[in-house]
């Protein structure tokens, strides 16, 4: 790019680095990417299907869950689809528009997902302490604010980052990245970015940090609640209600521990892509498998779905 434009506020068009240059491995990649995204779709179509034809899926907890899985595709499909057909692209543009858009709603679909997660164990907290409150207390209106509330936080936080990442004057388009990703495009600055890593710092600290309390302090309960209970089989049973939702806390909360308070590598760019492909490829993928094989409502919702669909043939 010749010296007068690097100083340039706008560019028409992004180049994305992706993965890999080699066009071996860009197949193979296609190949599993895809399989992963056909997975993520159906799974999460099943599940939200599912919970809307079975009347004993009915409750929050179940709401909260299909809330997740639409979440969950809407944060796959803003990434996967672009990024699979890069894979097979000799020149992988995005035109600025669309980076912008792609930046926003996949920051705010990763930090609703996160504020829903608090939410769920909230709900979980309140269906193990006070289980004989509970449709009471997480009555219809209540999971309704909470969802709009954990949906609200993710896009008032996605806006405040997406405007002040793209006010910064740009030195070139070359991304480092399969996808538009804030810390990948701050890269591109002409200027000092020192108070847009503070805001992403602080964002990122309220995002994690804020819902994770919440988790802590819901499982914490929990826990305490279930010692209390003098039978192996209901404390069985009290932990089966959580254990599908702990499983994907701890991998949601603990991918994001462990990149963002472990030690920082040179390989940092590299990492960062591994963190954005898990959680719009692997995650969206993995929690329809979790809820429905580790729950037996869904699989018993499944079965009587699959013999309705038998009778009827």
């Amino acid at each position: 790019m010749s010296q007068e434009n690097k100083t340039q506020t706008w560019v028409s068009e992004f180049i994305l680095l992706g993965l890999s240059s080699n066009w071996g491995t860009q197949v193979s990649l296609f190949v599993l990417f895809l399989t992963m995204y056909l997975v993520t779709m159906v799974g999460n179509l099943l599940i939200l299907f599912l919970i809307r034809l079975d009347s004993r899926l009915h409750t929050p907890m179940y709401f909260f869950l299909s809330v997740l899985s639409f979440v969950d595709l809407c944060y796959s499909n803003s990434i996967a689809p672009q990024m699979l057909a890069h894979f097979l692209s000799a020149r992988k543009s995005i035109p600025f528009p669309r980076c912008v858009l792609q930046l926003s709603v996949s920051l705010a679909l990763g930090g609703s997902e996160f504020f829903l997660l608090g939410a769920m164990a909230y709900d979980r907290y309140v269906a193990v302490c006070h289980p004989l409150h509970y449709t009471v207390i997480m009555h219809g209106a209540l999971c309704l604010g909470l969802a709009a509330g954990c949906l609200g936080a993710g896009f008032t936080n996605s806006l405040m980052q997406t405007v002040l990442t793209f006010r910064l004057p740009l030195c070139h388009n070359l991304i480092n990245h399969f996808a538009c990703e804030t810390l990948a495009v701050l890269r591109l600055a002409c200027v000092d970015i020192s108070f847009n890593m503070v805001m992403v710092a602080i964002s990122g600290l309220l995002v994690i940090m804020l819902p994770c309390s919440l988790v802590l302090f819901s499982y914490g309960r929990i826990v305490a609640a279930i010692l209390r209970i003098r039978s192996a089989q209901g404390r069985s049973k009290a932990f089966g209600t959580c254990a599908s939702h702990l499983t994907v806390v701890c991998m949601c909360f603990g991918t994001t521990f462990f990149t963002y308070l472990g030690p920082r590598s040179a390989s940092s760019v590299e990492e960062e892509k591994m963190v954005a492909l898990f959680y719009a490829v692997v995650a969206p993928m993995l929690n329809p498998l979790i809820y429905s094989l580790r729950n037996k409502e869904v699989m018993a919702a499944l079965r009587k779905v699959s013999e309705k669909f038998r009778d009827n043939r």
